[in-house]
């Protein structure tokens, strides 16, 4: 079964799964191999690259680009790693002067990360705003990674950024969605003027029922990597996510039953075979 496409910032995407192409490793070496597999098995269309020049290239000399069909995905550069506006801003230009040199039309596209501390890597809210800003004018097309708080959502839409992306929890903490009622309340208002808009939840997804668990509550879509690359079978783990969001949606789509104290029974009362009196 197919669903609709995803719209974002004027293209169409029949994945709604957007997948990371970090932490694939083999003997403490990055296996590029092993993320081609993953990707491939998850469906998705767009996947996300740190543009950092330590992360583009690993000891060997191998660039990860080599690794991916760019005539194929959109490569979404991510600024991954910094923890200010000014460092985020060099970083998603380096990356779309790498990608335009490619030609890939993720070239303008950037997935804004602006961290508040490494221990938490949480987003700093305040200089992601400023990013957002200061990159929108610059004409990059901007996904903000931010907290799950509606009031900086509503503001980073508000400044032009083609999607807002909250947080399920912590990066790779794989806790899965821990706030749904936040989610709920952004995606509630996000959408109220134009449903849509696309919001995307992005970190914290641990397996498979996270995924649908986002796509329950009505998000348009999910982004993730570690629970895929750091799981024991990452291929497989692929396949379980690729088939998470679409059931996520569809059942999104059919409306599930109120939740009740008491049960509920399947069969109807009325008709049913009356039991054996005493004595009978």
């Amino acid at each position: 079964m197919t669903i609709p496409a995803l719209r974002l910032a004027g293209f169409e995407f029949r994945s709604r799964l957007f997948v990371g192409t970090g932490k694939y490793l083999r003997d403490g070496e990055p296996d590029y191999e092993l993320m081609r597999a993953a990707l491939d098995a998850s469906g998705c269309e767009v996947v996300t690259v740190a543009v950092r020049r330590e992360r583009l290239f690993d000891q060997k000399g191998r660039s990860i680009l080599d690794f991916l069909d760019t005539a194929r995905l959109t490569i979404l550069p991510n600024t991954a790693g910094c923890f200010s506006a000014e460092d985020a801003i060099r970083a998603a230009r380096l990356g779309r002067e790498l990608l335009e040199g490619l030609g890939n039309r993720g070239a303008a596209w950037v997935k804004l990360e602006v961290l508040g501390d490494k221990r938490t890597l949480l987003p700093d809210p305040i200089e992601t705003l400023a990013a957002t800003t200061a990159l929108i004018q610059e004409g990059f097309i901007v996904l903000a990674y931010s907290n799950d708080d509606p009031i900086l959502a509503r503001r980073l839409k508000d400044a032009g950024a083609a999607s807002v992306m909250p947080l399920g929890s912590p990066i790779g903490s794989g806790q899965g969605v821990l706030n749904p009622n936040n989610i709920a309340i952004i995606l509630e208002q996000l959408k109220a003027d134009n449903p849509e808009y696309p919001v995307i939840v992005d970190a914290g997804v641990g397996t498979a029922s996270d995924v649908a668990i986002a796509m329950e509550l009505g998000a348009d879509g999910v982004l993730l990597n570690t629970g895929i690359a750091s799981a024991g079978d990452p291929v497989a783990m692929a396949h379980a996510m690729r088939h998470a969001m679409l059931a996520g949606y569809l059942a999104r789509r059919a409306g599930r039953i109120p939740r009740r104290l008491y049960a509920s029974a399947s069969s109807p009362m009325e008709g049913r075979i009356a039991p054996r009196r005493t004595g009978e």
